[in-house]
């Protein structure tokens, strides 16, 4: 059994685990939402919409996280407010935005010197990270989930139906705008650990993963997070023995379960139809 453990007798496997288990709860849980309204692309366009922000903030001496939040809603909102007033489709303007805000990023990234790593701030340094990211990702993974869990169905209503829940009287932008500032909070305390192009993946394979094995919200928020942080272990875990890079390994993982997931859920569905 020494081989199932000791990956993590080792301090820097520990924390990369630690910290997968700790965004999987926020990730896990938004990925539910952003696959049953359509917002895939959402948290594909937040988190390359950060990398300027990242960058911005390392010139004015503030910290990342800080820039990397303003950035990635702003943008959203951006998308959200130029949606709203033209006739170009969510995913049309989520492309625009999202491609520019990335191109920006990587322009003032090679423009201005700076001892920042762009392949960390891309794919992450699940090995390299310390206490602050751990604390970091801890307390975003706390306020997210227990936000997302305080207001589950509201924001199941919105998503299933939108004008029956304005009708109701719940305040749907705010809604929205709720849920944009918690996907940028997920996707800035990823940005240490898978970074920013991996990030979209934990932000939808769990949801789809849980939807293609679930009929009810209830049973597909805890599947979701399950999914992500079982990923998260079984990543961490392949990549030491394969020497690669968790980040991505855990990405295949997550890719596989979805496979999975889908030929589990064909099969079911052929026996019910057959039966």
């Amino acid at each position: 059994m020494e081989w199932l453990t000791l990956p993590f007798s080792f301090p820097f496997m520990r924390d990369a685990a630690l910290i997968g288990l700790a965004i999987s709860v926020p990730a896990g849980l938004l990925s539910c939402f952003l696959v049953l309204r359509g917002w895939s692309l959402m948290g594909d366009a937040i988190s390359h919409a950060i990398l300027p922000g990242v960058v911005l903030a390392y010139v004015a001496g503030l910290p990342l996280i800080i820039g990397a939040f303003a950035a990635g809603l702003g943008s959203a909102l951006m998308a959200g407010w130029l949606q709203e007033n033209s006739r170009v489709k969510r995913d049309t303007v989520l492309g625009v935005v999202m491609s520019g805000m990335f191109g920006l990023g990587v322009v003032l990234y090679t423009a201005i010197p700076s001892d920042l790593h762009l392949d960390h701030i891309l794919f992450g340094n699940m090995l390299g990270i310390g206490p602050e990211d751990l604390r970091l990702a801890g307390l975003i993974s706390a306020v997210v989930g227990a936000l997302v869990l305080l207001k589950w169905r509201d924001l199941a209503l919105v998503a299933f139906d939108p004008v029956q829940a304005r009708v109701s009287g719940l305040r749907t932008r705010w809604l929205d705008y709720g849920m944009l500032a918690m996907i940028s909070a997920t996707v800035v305390a990823m940005l240490s650990s898978v970074g920013i192009i991996l990030a979209v993946a934990l932000l939808i394979a769990p949801g789809a993963v849980a939807f293609l094995m679930t009929r009810r919200l209830s049973a597909m928020l805890a599947v979701a997070v399950a999914v992500a942080a079982v990923s998260t272990l079984i990543g961490v875990w392949s990549a030491f023995w394969l020497d690669s890079a968790p980040a991505p390994t855990i990405v295949l993982v997550l890719t596989a379960q979805f496979i999975l997931a889908f030929l589990w859920r064909n099969i079911a569905t052929r026996r019910n139809v057959a039966g």
